[in-house]
């Protein structure tokens, strides 16, 4: 099918361009929220009418999107999942649960907006796009924990693997030094035991008969 883009559309075109594209693809993504017209001749003669408007339309929320796309870029945000030691989490991290966690930090994100090929299912920190305008993005990242203390390790650039290690050695020693702990007391306790020998007191000397 030929549409008419009403606005840049990624590898598609830009606004005004006429392009072929799938039945269904025009029919359940373009054209549903209005980013392109069938091109047919009234449609585009439509166009054509509208374009200085569309044009001054899409310079005015460019303006927006890029001072959004000022605040929100480079942005972190917590989310808090439950998982494995390993750190696989038990569920998913959606574009959903991203655009809320940005919203709830103060910007207006709609799920529809995140760029996320296949749901997260890691612990660690996870850098996301954001499209606020068919000509502006930027890049968030989602910081997925199991605390916000480790949260914060994560974000000081430990990944899930050196935070396993490191809990690991820490039990390591605790370990030791409990064994230690053990092999110290029952040295006391053999030394609480421990008699002393007595020695034998020194004979008297004999008195000599006097002569």
């Amino acid at each position: 099918m030929e549409v008419v883009l009403l606005e840049r559309v990624a590898k598609l075109g830009q606004m005004g361009d006429v392009v072929n594209v799938k039945n269904g693809f025009a029919r359940n993504y373009l054209m549903p929220q209005g980013k392109a017209l069938r091109a047919t001749k009234a449609n585009l003669a439509r166009f054509e009418a509208q374009r200085a408007q569309l044009e001054a339309h899409n310079l005015e929320t460019r303006k927006e999107a890029e001072a959004l796309a000022a605040k929100l870029d480079g942005q972190q945000f917590i989310v808090i999942r439950s998982a494995s030691d390993s750190g696989s989490l038990y569920g998913s991290v959606t574009n959903r649960d991203a655009a809320e966690v940005a919203t709830e930090g103060g910007f207006t994100v709609d799920k529809r907006q995140v760029v996320l090929n296949a749901p997260v299912k890691e612990l660690g920190l996870h850098d996301m796009t954001v499209v606020l305008h068919p000509e502006v993005q930027c890049t968030i990242t989602i910081n997925v924990a199991r605390s916000a203390e480790e949260a914060e390790l994560q974000a000081s650039g430990k990944t899930i693997q050196e935070l396993q290690a490191e809990a690991e050695a820490e039990a390591e020693f605790d370990i030791a030094e409990l064994f230690d702990d053990v092999g110290a007391a029952a040295l006391d306790n053999d030394d609480d035991d421990y008699e002393q020998p007595v020695e034998d007191a020194p004979a008297e000397e004999s008195e000599q008969p006097e002569v």
